[in-house]
């Protein structure tokens, strides 16, 4: 998937879903780092990549739960 796509499926997510994502991508990325430690890893570009993606749906996750506190103020 295309970062673009991937960008589109998060938007289009609800916040329950992306807070389920982080948390599937923060597990992801500890075992990642747990078998960096123990052996080696398969795909270094991984651990970057899954920082990223987490830094995205939190960053979507927090605009999603902004637009709901400003739709309550109106």
């Amino acid at each position: 998937m295309k970062r673009s796509e991937s960008l589109k499926a998060f938007r289009e997510m609800n916040v329950a879903n992306l807070d389920k994502e982080v948390a599937a991508r923060k597990e992801e990325l500890m075992k990642l780092r747990f078998q960096k430690v123990v052996s080696t890893v398969p795909n270094n570009a991984r651990l970057s990549l899954l920082r990223k993606e987490i830094a995205q749906l939190l960053t979507i996750a927090t605009e999603k739960r902004s637009e709901g506190l400003a739709k309550k103020v109106k």
